[in-house]
C-alpha cells in the first residue's frame, strides 16, 4: 500500500508538471502566432515637398508592426483610448527608422510625427494625397469601436525640414522587414504638378524621384548588364551563336545584328507600340525557346556566317520583346529620360554580352583543342542546349495554351498592322544591306579580272624580251 501511495503521488505530480508545460507552451505558441511575420504586406505612401517642408504619408497594416505592445481590452479588441503612444512607437520603429530620405546628397533626419491613427481596412482614403491627408488629420475612430489589433491599419503623417521644394529628392524605402513579401506603392508629387508613381517589391535600394539623365543612364546600364547575366535563355541563345564562330571578327557582325534587332522591339514596346494582351508574354517566351532549339539544330547540321547574322537579326526581334517584359517595372525609375534609359539598358546588355563572349571564346577554344574534336564537341554541346530548349518550349507552350486563341478585334488588327509595317521596313533594310554587299562584290570582280588579263597580256612580251636578250643565255 505504501508503494502504491507513493507511486500514485508521483504520477499526480507528473501530470501536474505536464499540464503546466502544456499551458506554458500554449502561451508561447499563442504569442508567437500573434506576432508571426505576415506573408504579403502592401505599403501605400505619398511624398510631397512644399516650401521648406516635406510631407510623408504612409499606410501600413498593424499586423506588420511586430514587437509593439498595443493596449487591448476584452476580448482582445484594441483599446483606442490608450493606443496613441503605441502607434507612435510603431511608426518610429517600423517606418521612420527604416526609411531614408535625401535632399540632394544630404540625408534628412529626425522627422516629426504630425499625426498617427488607426484606420479600418474598409476606409480607402489613400487614393489621392488630399484624401489621405484629410483622413489622417481628421477625428480618430470612436473608442468603443471593436477592432482586433491585427485587423487595423496604421496611418502616419511625417514631416521633414528641407531647404527647398525644388531640390532633387531620393528615397531608400527599407521596409522589406515588414513581411515576407512587401510591395510599396509610392506616389511623388513635385511642386511643378503631376504625380510620379512607383511600385517596387522589397528593398529597391536608392530611388531617385527626379533623376538627372546621367543618373538614370547609370542605373539602366547596370540593369541591362545584370539582366543579360541573369537571363538563362538569352545566355543559351548567345552560346549557340558563339559555338561555330569563335573569332571576334565574324562574331562582331552577328552580335551587332542581334543587338540592333532587340533594341528596335525593346524601344517600340517601351513606347506602348507592342501588344498588351495576356497571351503575348507566354507567346514570346515560347518563341525564345524555339529560337534556342533552332540555333542548336543549325549548329548540328552546319551553318555559315552569312545565314547566321540574318537569323540573329530575326530572332533578335523576338528577344527584344523578352527584354521589354523584364524592363517594365524598371522603367518607372527613368524619370523624364525614357529614351536615354532605354539606350543605356541596351548598352548594359551589350557590355554583358561582350563579357560572356570574352569568357566563352577562350573556353571553347581550349575545349576543342585539348578535350574533344571541334565537330563532335559542337554536336554534343548543341544537343544539350537543344534538349534544354525543348523542355522550355513544352513548358511555356502549355502556359500559352491556357489562353486559347486571341479574339480578333480592331485593337489587335491595328497592332498587327503597325508591326507588319515595322517588319516590312526591317526586311527592306536587310535587303538593302544584301544588295550593297553583292554590288561591292561585283565591283571587286572586274578589277581582279583586269589585273589577271593584264598579266596574261604582258607574259608574251616578257618571253620575247627574254629570248632576245643575250644575257639570258
Amino acid at each position: 500500500m505504501r508503494w502504491r501511495k507513493g507511486s500514485s503521488c508521483r504520477i499526480v505530480r507528473l501530470h501536474v508538471i505536464a499540464v503546466l508545460v502544456a499551458a506554458v507552451a500554449a502561451g508561447f505558441s499563442y504569442r508567437a502566432s500573434a506576432h508571426d511575420i505576415p506573408n504579403d504586406v502592401t505599403v501605400h505612401a505619398f511624398l510631397k515637398p512644399q516650401g521648406q517642408r516635406l510631407s510623408l504619408l504612409v499606410r501600413v497594416p498593424l499586423r506588420a508592426c511586430r514587437d509593439v505592445d498595443f493596449p487591448t481590452r476584452d476580448p482582445g479588441y484594441l483599446d483606442l483610448a490608450r493606443v496613441d503612444a503605441s502607434l507612435r512607437d510603431a511608426a518610429t520603429l517600423w517606418i521612420s527608422d527604416n526609411v531614408e530620405l535625401y535632399e540632394g546628397d544630404a540625408r534628412l533626419l529626425d522627422p516629426r510625427i504630425i499625426a498617427a491613427r488607426v484606420s479600418l481596412e474598409s476606409e480607402r482614403f489613400f487614393e489621392s494625397y488630399e484624401e489621405a491627408f484629410a483622413h489622417v488629420t481628421s477625428a480618430r475612430l470612436p473608442v468603443e469601436t471593436d477592432l482586433y489589433w491585427n485587423q487595423g491599419l496604421l496611418d502616419v503623417l511625417f514631416e521633414y525640414t528641407i531647404q527647398s521644394d525644388r531640390s532633387n529628392f531620393s528615397i531608400r524605402p527599407g521596409l522589406a522587414g515588414l513581411g515576407i513579401r512587401v510591395v510599396t506603392v509610392l506616389r511623388f508629387m513635385p511642386p511643378a504638378g503631376g504625380v510620379r508613381a512607383f511600385e517596387f517589391e522589397g528593398d529597391p535600394s536608392l530611388v531617385r524621384l527626379d533623376p538627372r539623365w546621367h543618373q538614370a543612364a547609370l542605373r539602366f546600364v547596370e540593369a541591362g548588364f545584370w539582366h543579360i547575366l541573369d537571363g538563362t535563355d538569352h545566355l543559351l541563345f548567345l552560346f549557340c551563336l558563339v559555338i561555330p564562330f569563335r573569332r571576334f571578327g565574324p562574331l562582331f557582325m552577328v552580335i551587332t545584328a542581334f543587338t540592333v534587332a532587340h533594341s528596335i522591339t525593346l524601344i517600340a514596346c517601351s513606347y506602348n507600340l507592342g501588344p498588351d494582351a495576356l497571351w503575348f508574354p507566354p507567346l514570346i517566351e515560347t518563341l525564345i525557346a524555339v529560337s534556342i532549339i533552332y540555333m542548336a539544330i543549325e549548329n548540328i547540321v552546319g551553318s555559315n556566317l552569312q545565314r547566321r547574322w540574318m537569323i540573329a537579326l530575326g530572332f533578335g526581334l523576338v528577344h527584344g520583346f523578352g527584354f521589354s517584359f523584364a524592363l517594365r517595372q524598371t522603367l518607372q525609375f527613368a524619370g523624364s529620360h525614357l529614351l536615354t534609359s532605354l539606350l543605356s539598358f541596351n548598352i548594359g546588355v551589350e557590355l554583358g554580352q561582350l563579357l560572356v563572349l570574352a569568357m566563352l571564346v577562350p573556353l571553347l577554344e581550349a575545349l576543342f583543342r585539348f578535350v574533344v574534336a571541334e565537330r563532335i564537341g559542337t554536336i554534343i554541346l548543341s544537343a544539350v542546349v537543344a534538349h534544354t530548349g525543348w523542355h522550355w518550349m513544352i513548358e511555356r507552350g502549355e502556359r500559352l495554351r491556357q489562353f486559347g486563341w486571341p479574339v480578333i478585334n480592331a485593337a489587335l488588327l491595328a497592332t498587327a498592322m503597325r508591326w507588319m509595317m515595322v517588319i516590312l521596313v526591317f526586311a527592306g533594310v536587310i535587303w538593302l544591306i544584301g544588295l550593297l554587299r553583292r554590288q561591292k562584290a561585283r565591283n571587286a570582280e572586274p578589277a581582279s579580272d583586269q589585273s589577271a588579263n593584264s598579266d596574261m597580256a604582258n607574259a608574251p612580251e616578257l618571253v620575247i624580251q627574254s629570248s632576245t636578250n643575250p644575257k639570258a643565255h
